[in-house]
């Protein structure tokens, strides 16, 4: 490979590579504010600029291409001096927004003022005004002020969205940007703009002054929009969910993810609808109880049916390991040949860019851990219309909004049993009613289409994930109404991975396990699924690791 010396650094890199990608593979930052990796190079901020021997003058590194033998500094008194006057001009008409910004903390410009300008201005003249508060769509705000024409944003719809609908507009220091005259910032991934924007330009209108940013703890998680599996992070503040932010992972998502999986998967986690613990129905109504009285009732009552007349649902929202549990239980205990998973499929709402007809984030693993049986979830409901089927086990789907035509059927049933996040118009029906995690509540494993399984990680704390109240009785939580948190807060949901209430029901039948931990119970899957064997949580990390799925089975023997 050719090689070239970046401040004294000898550094190898690809025939066509430009200065500042060579330099971003030794861990050499050049700052930048056009360039963005995934974009096409506009080199309009100059900020970028480097000195290169034998060169008459200052180049900007990000249009610039490598060659054999070239020497390069970026740091010379030179560039510095350059560099300097860059920031000063950029600087002129900024307006003093940081202590309102929402881009304060996570602001290029802010970050670079503070490490490469001069640290004061000679321009003494009233700076330019703008448009400030501009709404461009339905989810981006616009403000002109803070605007540095980097064209981040307008390339972005062009190259990657695939709908030019962003421009310049004006010239010299009144130049802004806008929309073409009868559009508005509206295409499927409009939101990625407040991602890639340097500045506080273009915010999130869902997200505007909601926290500081340094408010906010992130955790790495994946996308539950669709079956595509977006590298996201989770942004939370007082133990909610306050934002989505696309988190890069260059064989999945790059750098981006949809609006729609931006704003309509973590809603439900701060809902009112939340369901807070276990409850029973008796005398029309629910009634709250403690798990070990939930897990009584569930066997009292699943004991009453034989394998033909009971089914099990499982759920391409619930995780590999939630799955798992539930062919487990219903093979081991009940030896029904009823079981199948919900499927979501939008025809037509998929596209090239990211997002898939398949709205659920782990089809492909409820099926390879044996959540696909003999019976389709249509033949399944027939059989319930039919009185065939007596009792449903059904995990994180609402059947009864799904299915409609089979509604009055699932209300005569003898039991139904439900694990959900929320209320929904199945659990208002149901027997027993057992509050599930959400999937930013606990640990586990998602596969996407491509075969590629990823994890999630709890970014959200509910009572069975705080150690401190473990074996925390309910006469104590009626005693004094509710738990709070360190900081006084009383939002704790007591609600658990789904995998962990049927490994209670299953122990409550005999079948003890020494498992206490999601990764202890994927060390058993991997064990048992050939698709994952050899896999483990480490072996997964932050990326994903593709499974070998082609000539595969699940546990239970089906053929995939």
């Amino acid at each position: 490979m050719p090689k070239l010396t970046i401040d004294g650094k000898e550094v190898e890199f690809q025939p066509g590579q430009t200065i500042i990608q060579a330099a971003a593979t030794v861990g050499i930052d050049i700052p930048h504010f056009c360039w963005h990796p995934k974009l096409s190079v506009s080199g309009n901020c100059r900020v970028c600029l480097v000195e290169i021997e034998k060169m008459p003058k200052l180049a900007i590194s990000c249009a610039t291409q490598a060659a054999e033998g070239m020497v390069v500094h970026t740091n010379s008194e030179k560039t510095l001096a350059a560099r300097k006057a860059v920031m000063e001009f950029i600087l002129i008409n900024h307006p003093l927004d940081c202590p309102v910004c929402d881009e304060a903390g996570e602001c290029k410009l802010q970050e670079y003022t503070y490490k490469h300008s001069i640290g004061e201005s000679r321009f003494t003249e009233e700076k330019q005004h703008k448009e400030k508060r501009v709404p461009l769509g339905p989810h981006v705000m616009f403000d002109g002020e803070r605007c540095i024409s980097c064209s981040r944003c307008i390339r972005f719809c062009t190259e990657v969205a695939g709908d030019t609908q962003l421009t310049f507009v004006q010239r010299g220091d009144r130049v802004t940007i806008n929309t073409f005259p009868g559009k508005e910032l509206d295409n499927p991934y409009s939101m990625n703009v407040t991602d890639i924007c340097p500045v506080g330009a273009l915010t999130s209108r869902d997200f505007r002054f909601n926290s500081r940013v340094w408010d906010l703890s992130a955790t790495n998680s994946i996308c539950q929009g669709c079956s595509k599996g977006c590298n996201i992070q989770l942004w939370v503040k007082a133990n909610k969910v306050l934002r989505l932010t696309p988190r890069h992972n260059q064989e999945v998502n790059s750098f981006w993810m949809c609006d729609e999986g931006r704003l309509n998967t973590f809603k439900n986690i701060n809902a009112e609808n939340r369901i807070n613990g276990p409850h029973l129905k008796r005398n029309g109504g629910f009634t709250r109880v403690s798990w070990d009285e939930a897990f009584s009732a569930a066997i009292s009552e699943l004991k009453g049916f034989s394998r033909e007349e009971i089914a099990y649902i499982g759920s391409g929202f619930a995780t590999v390991e939630d799955n798992y549990m539930l062919a487990k239980l219903a093979k081991t205990v009940s030896g029904t040949k009823y079981i199948d998973a919900v499927p979501h499929l939008v025809p037509g709402s998929g596209d090239a860019i990211l997002r898939t007809e398949d709205k659920t984030p782990n089809m492909l693993g409820a099926t390879l851990t044996g959540m696909q049986g003999g019976k389709s979830i249509e033949q399944i409901l027939q059989l319930v219309s039919e009185h065939k089927i007596r009792a449903l086990y059904v995990i994180d789907e609402d059947l009864v909004s799904n299915y409609p035509q089979f509604a009055e059927a699932i209300k005569k049933l003898d039991l139904l049993i439900v694990h959900a996040v929320n209320e929904n118009a199945t659990t208002q029906i149901a027997h027993i009613v057992l509050p599930s995690a959400s999937y930013a509540e606990k640990h586990g494993t998602m596969v996407n289409i491509d075969g590629r399984i990823q994890r999630i990680r709890p970014a959200v704390t509910t009572i069975d994930a705080d150690r401190t109240l473990d074996g925390l009785s309910l006469s104590r939580l009626d005693k004094f109404g509710t738990e709070y948190d360190r900081w006084g807060r009383s939002d704790k949901i007591d609600a658990r991975p789904t995998w962990k209430i049927i490994l209670g029901i299953l122990s409550a039948f005999g079948q003890r396990s020494k498992i206490t931990m999601a990764d202890e119970l994927f060390h058993e899957i991997a064990e048992n699924v050939p698709a994952f064997r050899g896999i483990n949580y480490d072996t997964i990390g932050e990326q994903g690791v593709v499974l070998n799925i082609n000539k595969t089975t699940s546990v239970y023997g089906e053929k995939l």
